[in-house]
């Protein structure tokens, strides 16, 4: 259902238009959930019969795009145990045994958000310290990049994972010194536990969606990118759709490693006429996680010469993949952080564009973390968007340079490189491996700060964007790289009256405080979906 005309009046507007120029206006009129004309208070007079709407001098942005989060595993996430403030393996495990007596009846315990390099000693935790903990059922908990599991022993003995039991490829089970299973699981071990998880429940997926949709819709977001999905979730998104009741639009990617990706292909592009779900695309893995040391470099790891990472999909299996998808006349969008798996996309795009086409379908490098920078202008030549996240430098900068030296990070979150360039950047969060809030990531592109102001120059600040431009990575260009650009990232004439109220005015104040915004409301095609509450 969409709205009747409406007025929104004194308000401090900003959107950008399709050239990328900054707009300032104070009033703005939409009908039938599209933006009829914005301007000064002759609209007042132009458009009499609106009904008009006081934005009590408010700040009025285009909504916020999140061009990479998982959708799911944020609802997941907000259900279930979150790790992400544990002080260290035994404060985590404390919580999940708190976590474990609030939920009796579940099979499994399940949670995410560990990060031990933000514990003391840094090491990898154990299933024995988590079975002193949990041990009557079993556990696994997500790293906070989601390339790492830690379970307890009840998960191993369920999986049957021993001593004996050998790496999958693109996987790592790490063991003690007498190659027993020490309980962490890293990249595609971790499908070792996965498939012996509860089958999930439409019940659960509506539990999820409308718990991740309900948090995104607090801080601004209207749109997301979702990194990867399955035929179960794939199913629900058009169910969904088809009721008039996603909480907000998504742009999801069918996951490479679906046992239906030919089938889904085959059905062709799904768009529902009034653009809340868009399916025209495929999320294909490269290499796991920087942090977890699964990233694929050309070099050893500064801090593990005996380690390059790990490729989640095997360099053989690129070709047929590639010519696959982009055959099909699908979007790809390739999951590169280290050099070398980031290389091995952009060999792979160049050999298939050659033989199958697809260059214009805007495909995209997701992470584009550490890049070689030889390889940087190869993604402007072959139109290639890199699509990347601003807090993982301010989360990341505590390790990077441990993980590849100082070299390499020439070409590590060089988002104003890229955007020197004229390669457009589309911003997202890769929530809920970061936290989802928008208004952290702006601050993040233009500070290179974390939220404590640290460190005092900012993290390679030569890398550091303005405001404008990250305002642009979040609205224009993330609608560019779900081929969206004329229908939304902006309020001009023609797009969707998707729109959001803020509590300050993120051009005027200091860069330092753009993470602290806080969203008053929050509309879509001109509907009202979210009221702070006071």
């Amino acid at each position: 259902m969409l709205a009747a005309s409406s007025h929104i009046g004194n308000v401090k507007g900003y959107t950008l238009n399709n050239a990328g120029e900054l707009i300032h206006f104070s009033n703005m009129v939409f009908d039938a959930g599209k933006v009829v004309a914005i301007g000064a208070e002759e609209l007042r007079q132009k458009y009499p019969n609106a009904t008009f709407i006081d934005g009590e001098n408010k700040v009025l942005l285009p909504g916020l795009i999140d061009a990479h989060g998982h959708v799911m595993g944020l609802g997941e996430t907000l259900l279930q145990v979150d790790l992400r403030e544990s002080k260290s393996a035994l404060d985590a495990a404390k919580m999940v045994q708190a976590y474990a007596k609030t939920q009796q009846d579940l099979p499994w315990v399940t949670g995410r958000g560990w990060n031990q390099v933000l514990w003391p000693g840094k090491a990898y935790p154990t299933a024995s310290l988590l079975d002193e903990y949990v041990n009557n059922k079993p556990v696994m908990l997500s790293r906070v990049d989601g390339h790492a599991s830690w379970v307890n022993t009840k998960a191993l003995e369920i999986a049957g994972i021993t001593k004996d039991t050998l790496d999958p490829p693109g996987g790592k089970i790490v063991r003690d010194e007498q190659g027993n299973p020490t309980g962490v699981l890293i990249d595609n071990a971790e499908s070792l536990m996965l498939k012996h998880l509860p089958k999930i429940s439409e019940a659960t997926l509506t539990a999820q969606l409308n718990a991740a949709g309900e948090h995104l819709l607090s801080e601004g977001i209207t749109s997301v990118h979702d990194a990867g999905i399955g035929k179960v979730v794939y199913n629900y998104y058009k169910k969904r759709v088809a009721e008039d009741s996603l909480p907000v639009r998504i742009y999801p990617m069918i996951a490479a490693t679906s046992a239906d990706l030919r089938q889904l292909l085959e059905t062709g592009h799904v768009q529902d006429q009034y653009d809340w779900l868009s399916i025209r695309s495929v999320k294909a893995y490269g290499d796991g996680a920087l942090g977890s040391r699964g990233a694929a470099l050309l070099q050893p790891y500064s801090d593990a010469q005996d380690n390059t990472g790990l490729l989640v999909t095997r360099e053989q299996d690129l070709k047929p993949l590639f010519d696959l998808v982009l055959g099909k006349g699908f979007q790809l969008n390739f999951h590169a952080i280290g050099d070398r798996a980031n290389r091995l996309a952009l060999d792979q795009f160049a050999d298939s564009f050659e033989r199958m086409g697809g260059k214009s379908l805007r495909n995209r490098v997701e992470h584009a973390q550490v890049v070689n920078v030889d390889d940087i202008p190869r993604f402007k030549a072959l139109n290639i968007i890199p699509a990347m996240q601003p807090t993982h430098a301010t989360s990341d900068m505590n390790m990077a340079k441990d993980r590849v030296g100082t070299a390499r990070l020439k070409g590590a979150y060089a988002w104003q490189t890229f955007l020197e360039q004229g390669s457009p950047v589309a911003f997202g969060s890769d929530f809920p491996v970061e936290l989802s809030n928008p208004f952290f990531g702006l601050h993040a592109a233009v500070t290179r700060q974390d939220r404590n102001n640290s460190p005092d120059s900012g993290w390679i600040p030569s890398e550091a964007v303005t405001l404008k431009q990250a305002f642009r990575g979040f609205t224009l260009d993330a609608a560019y790289a779900a081929h969206q650009e004329k229908i939304l990232g902006g309020l001009t004439q023609g797009k969707w009256a998707d729109f959001i109220l803020i509590d300050q005015d993120i051009f005027t104040t200091s860069p330092q405080n753009i993470w602290k915004t806080q969203v008053l409301e929050t509309w879509i095609a001109g509907e009202k979906r979210y009221t702070k509450t006071p």
